[in-house]
């Protein structure tokens, strides 16, 4: 794992938002979080980060909204989706739009760190 790593995770909960947070500074990442996408969008950290790790629903923009709007934009930063409500069909699109993982909440930090390491590795393909 690359120790400079940057992590921006964005959750409109602020629990979710910290519990990962502290899972991955405790792994030497930096993290930096956000409440929404837009936050995340107008933030310093929009171009410099290694992976997003993203809410699907969020209130204006939704996760998947933002992996399509970053893609478009020539981004090609690896996402991870979280999900308080996991449904088939949503995490079809979701890997479909390019995403590494695709997790339900809650889910076991070491699935969460399989994910990262999936996402941070180069070459490899969205799984979920």
């Amino acid at each position: 794992m690359p120790a400079a790593s940057v992590i921006s995770v964005l959750d409109d909960d602020p629990y979710v938002r910290a519990a990962i947070n502290n899972l991955l500074k405790s792994r030497g990442y930096i993290v930096h979080t956000f409440a929404s996408a837009e936050e995340f969008l107008s933030s310093s950290v929009a171009t410099d980060t290694s992976c997003v790790i993203a809410d699907i629903q969020m209130p204006s923009m939704t996760g998947i909204d933002l992996l399509t709007l970053m893609r478009a934009q020539g981004s090609s930063t690896p996402f991870i989706f979280i999900t308080g409500y996991p449904d088939e069909s949503v995490r079809t699109r979701a890997l479909k739009a390019g995403a590494i993982c695709f997790l339900g909440k809650p889910f076991a930090p070491t699935d969460m760190m399989q994910c990262l390491h999936r996402a941070l590795a180069p070459g490899d393909e969205a799984q979920g």
